[in-house]
């Protein structure tokens, strides 16, 4: 149903845009509810229209209706950071390279190496406990974009 994941998205949006530090807290079944479907189709929004490429990181936690916080962040005013989370990272990225990055960050002193120890401990292969690189390097990709996501914010 395009028509009905769009009008979702606007509504989400329109909430977020309110806000007043870019941040809202939703309820997945509330949600499904106000829009007449099922919550897979709150899922099926979120994972496809607020993605962190977009500059969207959500946290959501299950049971209770399913929590979901949303949190806009302002990767447009910081190119830098946007440049590495898109172009640099992009869908997988080899624990090396990932490195590399914090390495970066750190020397640049955009963050501290306290926070750069913290990010390589969890994008570290023993975090990421998955049999298949391509896998490990995909789940690597997608906490690192998160992590900076959440350091711009």
């Amino acid at each position: 149903m395009p028509g009905l994941s769009n009008m979702i998205e606007r509504f989400i949006k329109s909430m977020i845009e309110m806000a007043e530090d870019s941040t809202i807290e939703i309820q997945r079944n509330e949600l499904a509810e106000r829009f007449d479907c099922a919550p897979s189709q709150i899922n099926y929004v979120l994972t496809t229209r607020f993605t962190p490429y977009k500059g969207y990181y959500i946290e959501s936690r299950r049971g209770g209706g399913g929590y979901i916080k949303i949190i806009k962040v302002g990767i447009d005013e910081n190119e830098d950071i946007n440049t590495i989370i898109v172009d640099i990272i992009g869908e997988s990225i080899t624990k090396n390279k990932a490195y590399h990055i914090i390495d970066g960050l750190i020397e640049e002193e955009f963050i501290s190496e306290r926070e750069g120890n913290i990010m390589k401990a969890a994008i570290g292969d023993r975090a990421l406990n998955k049999e298949n690189v391509n896998d490990r390097n995909k789940l690597r990709a997608d906490v690192l974009k998160n992590i900076l996501l959440i350091l711009v914010k």
